[in-house]
């Protein structure tokens, strides 16, 4: 049991947690990734303490009109071509099955193709369309023949010894081979993280997403952005389709979507591919009325004038302080990010990926620093993730970043 399993929290305040001696710990990475607005956000806990009081659930029969309320604001703010969606999911994995199940029902084909290192989630098909086998050990059921996984475009270590951007995208082209010696020959949809955030805080180069539309188009693939991770703001943008003109034809939401940690998903698509009948994904929690409201109130924060300008301030001081680290301890190899979603990468002295010395600054963060981050690949990565709220302060981001220095001068 890790120093961070034992601890015992008693409430949490805007990006802190106090246990029940009344010690106070910053969180770093806003729980996991999922608390956008904080612990406590006021206009969030108002509306859903009020839902509950009200009526916290229906059958989905009659929560539609509350779903197209919360469908119409995420629409409206969409990029160009997403008009209609899907509310009868809770969580990001199964938002991902929908989206997966709507493309091999759309295009009557059945492959589905992802990227090494990348996390679509939990369920036993979400693990399978992500990419890291030691997720997949013992679980047979989770690989399947229509699983196909190419390399991501991780251009600090890129699989192709290339370098960007003399590299002509070899990360997608390569793509077409696995396409017509890997597959079975019927693609249904391609599924990626805009920024990989499990495997590692990869922000792809620009031109990538460019490239990986024209593929998908020649091919006929549906594209699918899962922002569970990057949607609702975290990177200064409501969408990060709209940060690197991915041009989706399917976007999935969950974590930060229900503000305070209130789960909550939604898959916006195309119209086109409108195609699913309720009984073919719905679940009994799916569109709860507590969900609603939650959904509802982030958004009514998130769309204030100059939040989401503000998130992008904030990243740019976030960045501009973890990039003043790598000159001052020699085991940061990278540092990349957008908004309030960065990584650092942690190497040994022949550069090669440090998994221990990583997994120290994080329990070491937590026991002398009281602060809270997180490892990239559930502890088999080198990455430390620095992803606080997107309501932290200016001070509170330079403190993070201040406690982080500490540590690294002891461990790093």
């Amino acid at each position: 049991m890790t120093i961070a399993t034992q601890a015992r929290f008693k409430y949490g305040e805007g990006i802190t947690l106090v246990n029940e001696s009344g010690e106070a710990y910053l969180d770093g990475v806003s729980g996991t990734f999922n608390l956008s607005l904080g612990y406590n956000h006021p206009v969030v806990v108002a509306k859903v303490q009020e839902q509950i009081g009200q009526l916290s659930h229906m059958s989905s029969s009659f929560t539609e009109p509350y779903v197209s309320e919360v469908l119409d604001r995420l629409l409206d703010m969409a990029p160009a071509g997403i008009d209609t969606g899907w509310m009868r999911d809770i969580t990001g994995s199964t938002a991902n099955e929908c989206a997966v199940k709507i493309a091999q029902k759309s295009t009557e084909s059945t492959d589905v193709v992802s990227l090494f290192l990348s996390h679509h989630g939990q369920t036993q098909f979400a693990t399978g369309i992500s990419g890291n086998a030691f997720r997949r050990k013992g679980f047979p059921n989770s690989t399947a023949s229509n699983h196909l996984h190419v390399p991501a475009p991780y251009c600090y270590r890129c699989h192709y010894k290339s370098s960007y951007p003399g590299c002509g995208f070899q990360c997608v082209e390569a793509i077409a081979d696995h396409i017509q010696y890997g597959s079975s020959g019927s693609v249904a949809c391609m599924i990626v993280e805009p920024i990989l955030g499990n495997g590692g805080n990869i922000v792809p180069p620009p031109g990538y997403f460019q490239q990986l539309r024209k593929l998908c188009d020649e091919y006929g693939m549906v594209l699918i952005a899962d922002e569970v991770q990057t949607g609702i703001g975290r990177t200064g943008y409501m969408f990060a389709s709209e940060l690197f003109d991915i041009q989706p034809d399917i976007i999935t939401l969950a974590k930060g979507l229900g503000g305070i940690g209130v789960p909550v998903a939604a898959v916006l698509m195309k119209s086109r591919l409108n195609v699913l009948e309720k009984h073919e994904h719905s679940f009994t929690s799916g569109s709860n009325l507590i969900s609603l409201a939650a959904a509802q109130s982030t958004l009514d924060v998130v769309a204030q004038p100059e939040f989401l300008d503000d998130v992008k301030l904030k990243g740019e001081i976030l960045g501009s302080l973890l990039n003043e680290l790598p000159s001052k301890h020699k085991s940061i190899g990278d540092v990349r990010g957008v908004g309030l979603m960065w990584g650092i990468e942690i190497v040994d002295e022949d550069g090669a990926p440090d998994v221990r010395k990583a997994n120290a600054i994080i329990d070491a963060a937590f026991s002398d620093q009281r602060l809270i981050l997180r490892g990239s690949r559930y502890g088999y990565g080198n990455v430390v993730k620095v992803r606080p709220a997107l309501v932290a302060t200016d001070d509170e981001i330079a403190e993070i970043v201040e406690r982080l220095d500490a540590v690294l001068q002891k461990v790093g």
